[in-house]
């Protein structure tokens, strides 16, 4: 496979910039209130983001195998860059609720209407509509399947970069799934968003978006939410259970409708939480109960690393509500995680043959960008070549996370393997955030080594405002076609 052009990922957001138009000079009118425009245009400018990082990632491509040369691989740029285009999940599980209230303004005011006519006019909105922008996201998302795979079909078996359009694929038809579902769960991206607005989370080391992916379970789920108490207090709490986590509030302003799921869940509601302990990660839970099963108090016990909680429901019943979700989901999540682990190991543990092997040192990495409130981020580096893939251990709190982490990879093709690394935060609620990324072709490591011998390199990270990784190659080439 060879590319020398690819418009529909070389190119940023299809009429990215257009809503901008609209939600610049809607807000300058005072049109519409702040809630209503954060309904209207959800996380427009993540969208951006998003696909700027994906055009970097091509062009950095193409610059580093010649600009006047066709580019031989591109699966691993999709598959890692696909893995973290979350914001449209968001998007499109609230484009119905925008849509549906811009519909209610241009029917109910005339001036409205008049006012979004004349945006239109605009010479960079070509006379289009904003309603036919907002749905430009989820035109997008569905096309990717469908490219990719039309280059895999064109793709040799035996071409280095079939196996990670595979993985390409695989990510795109996964991504458009989950878009998907948080469409048709308009109820559950409702209350996630309700709860966005209503619970304070002070505190936390890293910014928590409710209605997103979380880390490693595919889309964020409330599966229950209620009242509880402190056993020993009496303390009223309100907890929110995630599939990824328990959050624990307290109210504090009343809210003023019966009570009821369904109507704290209301748009009339005004109840205010704030978080009341850290979120407990359902992964590093044990739920039990009490140990005297005779015992009519509705109390159970959550286990969390070094702290037992101990917490009391209403009744019975609700009580075995709470422990059998919570049971299901920790289950839910300790299982993704090893079939996640077990799928890596399987991937490194593959026999491969090859020409040769690269022997790779990740010493450190220097300047990286903050991603945390505190200035800091937590830093891990993931290094690959192809479908094979290492990755260093995370480093907490730091910009100059020194890894020293050695890692080898078979080399198939001496003129279209390419090495990449790249650094990510490790965050909790949320997929991994992008520091930049930077790769080397396997050839232009062996030019080095034949008049240097095994080198250390200092390489610049791309698509990051900052950044740079030291790293130590050591080519060795066999004089047989295939490994013993």
């Amino acid at each position: 496979m060879a590319c020398r052009s690819s418009p529909p990922f070389c190119s940023p957001l299809e009429g990215a910039a257009q809503p901008l138009v609209f939600q610049k000079r809607m807000a300058e009118s005072g049109s519409l209130t702040e809630g209503e425009m954060a309904l209207i245009f959800v996380n427009w400018k993540e969208l951006i983001m998003s696909n700027t990082k994906l055009l970097k990632a091509l062009r950095v491509r193409k610059k580093t195998g010649g600009e006047k040369m066709p580019v031989q691989m591109m699966g691993d740029i999709l598959a890692a860059e696909l893995s973290h285009m979350q914001a449209y999940i968001r998007f499109c599980s609230c484009q119905l609720n925008g849509a549906a209230l811009l519909q209610q303004k241009t029917d109910d005011d005339a001036d409205f209407k008049e006012f979004l006519k004349k945006l239109a006019s605009d010479p960079r909105c070509k006379g289009m509509p904003l309603s036919s922008f907002l749905l430009k996201p989820m035109q997008r998302i569905t096309r990717y399947p469908l490219l990719i795979r039309s280059i895999l079909e064109n793709t040799p078996e035996n071409h280095v970069d079939h196996s990670s359009l595979k993985l390409a694929l695989e990510r795109a038809e996964e991504l458009c799934s989950q878009v998907n579902e948080g469409v048709r769960e308009k109820e559950n991206s409702d209350r996630l968003e309700w709860i966005q607005a209503h619970v304070q989370c002070e505190g936390l080391a890293e910014q928590l978006i409710f209605n997103s992916l979380t880390n490693c379970l595919g889309p964020r789920k409330l599966l229950h939410s209620g009242k509880l108490y402190k056993a020993k207090s009496n303390k009223e709490l309100h907890g929110f259970l995630f599939n990824d986590f328990l959050l624990l509030t307290h109210m504090v302003k009343q809210f003023a409708v019966s009570s009821g799921p369904e109507k704290l869940f209301s748009s009339k509601s005004n109840a205010q939480f704030k978080m009341y302990k850290m979120p407990i990660f359902l992964n590093e839970v044990l739920v039990k109960l009490p140990t005297d099963p005779s015992s009519d108090e509705p109390v159970f016990h959550i286990s969390h690393i070094d702290r037992v909680y101990t917490l009391r429901t209403d009744n019975i019943n609700e009580r075995t509500a709470w422990v059998q979700k919570i049971k299901a989901a920790s289950e839910q999540y300790i299982d993704t995680e090893k079939k996640k682990r077990e799928k890596a190991y399987q991937a490194r543990s593959q026999k491969t043959s090859g020409i040769g092997r690269l022997m790779v040192h990740v010493i450190e990495a220097t300047e990286l960008k903050a991603c945390k409130p505190n200035g800091k981020s937590n830093p891990y580096c993931e290094v690959s070549m192809g479908s094979q893939s290492y990755t260093t251990r995370t480093l907490p709190d730091t910009l100059n996370p020194k890894w020293n982490f050695n890692c080898q990879f078979v080399v198939k093709d001496l003129y279209q393997d390419v090495l990449c690394l790249t650094m990510f935060d490790r965050d909790q609620f949320s997929p991994d955030d992008f520091l930049g990324r930077t790769e080397i072709p396997v050839a232009k490591i062996r030019t080095e080594q034949e008049s240097k011998g095994p080198t250390t390199r200092r390489l610049l990270l791309h698509e990051a405002p900052t950044g740079e990784v030291w790293v130590r190659f050591d080519l060795q080439l066999f004089e047989q076609k295939t490994l013993l």
